[in-house]
């Protein structure tokens, strides 16, 4: 009877508990608005924080209190933005696709390097040994920073030790952006590739940048003067090409001396692959 008695103690025991810790769930729950769910299974859940949040989660809070713009998911795009807006009942403004560019085209053929580099396949850390292994001290040293931290896989090093981006792959995110400790890499309205860029971010003097890499800018400013809608300028020793001014007239290409600068529908995916007398060759915008 003993045995008995304390099983049915422990029974009563265990039903209080549970009858205490129903009360305290349906006291102490937390309400969650049904809507941040439906705006997670609305978001591609890449988690990539390129939203400014954490991930996907805190985003969807956010949207759904009415914190942040439902266009804010890059990743996503105008399709999440649109279905996000319908499903909270939100308009929402028109956003430009973006894509992320490489601003240096001095790859293991055209910039020289100062030594062998054995160490981590870091950028950061190549950079802190004596400014990095490459004699331009703005060029890409191509250990794959950008690559690591893109969540889409839209990033790889080609075989001349630059950075390729997948133009369908890359959702314009800018993690790469944030990870490559140079700045070389930018995110661009794709606007079908519209005008031209000056592919370098070296501000040294020219005869400097000769001597470090074939194709870097020169501060010449040769295309300064060949430009007639004045979209170019210079920034410190660097030309710059506004492109909203720019209307792909091409003038400038074939004045740039060591031939930086590229119309965007003439740069391949793999920048090692570019050739000047090939753009210069290709027609401008509106040609056939």
């Amino acid at each position: 009877m003993q045995i008995i008695y304390a099983i049915i103690a422990l029974g009563l025991i265990g039903l209080l508990f549970g009858l205490l810790l129903s009360m305290a769930a349906r006291v102490f729950a937390v309400k969650v608005d049904p809507r941040i769910e439906k705006v997670k299974e609305v978001l591609p859940g890449a988690n990539c924080g390129a939203c400014g949040f954490a991930g996907c989660a805190q985003f969807a809070e956010a949207v759904a209190r009415g914190e942040t713009d439902p266009a804010g998911c890059i990743p996503g795009g105008k399709s999440t933005a649109q279905a996000l807006a319908q499903e909270l009942g939100l308009e929402i403004a028109e956003t430009e696709p973006l894509v992320a560019t490489l601003f240096c085209i001095g790859d293991s053929n055209k910039a020289v390097d100062l030594f062998v580099y054995e160490g981590v396949k870091d950028c950061t850390v190549a950079g802190r040994m004596n400014g990095g292994f490459k004699a331009c001290s703005y060029g890409c040293l191509g250990l794959g920073n950008c690559a690591r931290a893109c969540p889409f896989e839209a990033i790889e090093i080609g075989r001349y030790g630059l950075p390729v981006v997948d133009q369908e792959a890359c959702t314009g995110c800018g993690l790469c952006v944030t990870a490559c400790p140079r700045d070389l890499l930018e995110t661009l309205p794709r606007r079908s590739n519209q005008g031209h860029l000056v592919l370098c971010r070296s501000h040294e003097r020219g005869k400097k940048v000769s001597k470090a890499c074939s194709v870097g800018c020169i501060a010449c400013k040769a295309c300064i003067k060949a430009c007639p809608e004045e979209a170019i300028t210079m920034d410190d020793k660097l030309a710059v090409i506004d492109l909203d001014k720019c209307n792909d007239c091409g003038k400038c290409v074939p004045v740039c001396p060591p031939g930086t600068i590229y119309p965007r529908t003439a740069i391949p995916a793999d920048l090692s692959e570019l050739d000047k007398e090939q753009v210069s060759a290709a027609p401008a915008a509106g040609e056939g």
